[in-house]
């Protein structure tokens, strides 16, 4: 699951002596990179995502050290100066500081957190089937440690992503990705990015790659090979990422939200099972535009897959499923034949 993705803004002055002018920037957007119009606010860089409403965001929110949004009637007025077309402009409080500061619409946002005091103690609270599953993982010969971003590992990366077109009965975006997309998009951040690899028969058979941000540590992406699920690489991949950041001194271990919309998805059940926890933090939607008004008013500023009801949102996520399944596998009977 790769979701923070982009460029680290350099130190930038402070946001009242900032001139308002437009830069581009690169992001990815389900898991292809565009260039996008931007506006530097503080640390932060805005830009926006979204066609028929146009939804103004801090680029890579969560991997921003230092100060995000902290003047928002700042940030507002850099906008308009600026003339960055948006419908919403949307920001969260960071995880240190989660009671609601600025007097404006806000919705709780949920966030996956594990607390690091100590690997010993994290372990401890396991259950007996997750501990057995990593002691299962280094049993069957399962090597995890640090890695180093080479090309080797990248190669190993790719090896991954193009192992199957389909993860999760949805399509993958990383399949069939040329080396280089690859290398570019987990570059980013080098001085704060830490990755893991699961190792069997010294091939790489899963990573995780983690940033710092203080003292968090932000998961960007956990992945391994499908056909070793049975040697339980995810697992042992999990208690490495736990135990690195006491190592390296780090509080908490974030993986993206707790729940999205499922609390009974398989994901927020393997964080569940893996000692994450919902914490809550503010995030604000502030209007900017009629519609913008509109849309939040109505509910729409989430899109209108948001307004459709979880049973009838499984049913079409089962039947997605069934039909890239039969495509795939008529795809391997076309290539077999």
């Amino acid at each position: 699951m790769s979701v923070f993705e982009g460029t680290n803004p350099a130190a930038a002055p402070p946001l009242d002596q900032e001139p308002a002018t437009l830069s581009f920037v690169e992001t990815r957007v389900k898991g292809k990179t565009i260039r996008v119009p931007a506006v530097r606010a503080g640390a932060a860089n805005i830009i926006v995502r979204g066609k028929f409403l146009r939804t103004a965001v801090v680029q890579d929110e969560e991997l921003v050290e230092g100060d995000r949004i902290t003047d928002p009637d700042a940030v507002l007025r850099q906008l308009k100066q600026s003339g960055l077309k948006a419908d919403v402009f949307t920001f969260a409080q960071p995880l240190s500081d989660p009671s609601p500061r600025h007097n404006y619409h806000f919705e709780w946002d949920n966030l996956a957190v594990a607390q690091v005091s100590s690997y010993k103690s994290w372990w401890a609270e396991l259950s007996d089937a997750v501990q057995r599953a990593v002691k299962k993982a280094k049993k069957l010969g399962v090597v995890v440690k640090r890695a180093e971003f080479d090309d080797v590992f990248v190669q190993g990366i790719c090896g991954i992503n193009n192992e199957t077109p389909v993860r999760q009965g949805r399509s993958f975006w990383h399949y069939n990705k040329d080396f280089e997309t690859v290398k570019a998009e987990n570059a980013t951040y080098p001085d704060r990015n830490i990755f893991i690899g699961a190792y069997y028969e010294n091939e790489l058979i899963g990573f995780v790659r983690m940033v710092r941000v203080g003292k968090v540590a932000e998961i960007i992406n956990i992945l391994s090979q499908m056909k070793h699920y049975d040697k339980r690489p995810a697992n042992a991949l999990m208690a490495k990422a736990v135990e690195v950041c006491e190592q390296e001194g780090l509080a908490q271990l974030v993986y993206c939200n707790y729940v999205y919309r499922d609390p009974n998805s398989s994901l927020t059940e393997f964080k569940r099972r893996n000692r994450f926890e919902q914490m809550l933090v503010p995030r604000y939607y502030i209007p900017l535009t009629l519609k913008g008004r509109l849309a939040v008013a109505l509910k729409l500023h989430h899109g209108v897959k948001a307004l459709i009801p979880l049973g009838v949102l499984r049913m079409l996520a089962a039947v997605r499923s069934r039909f890239l399944e039969s495509v795939m596998a008529s795809s391997k009977s076309a290539a077999q034949s």
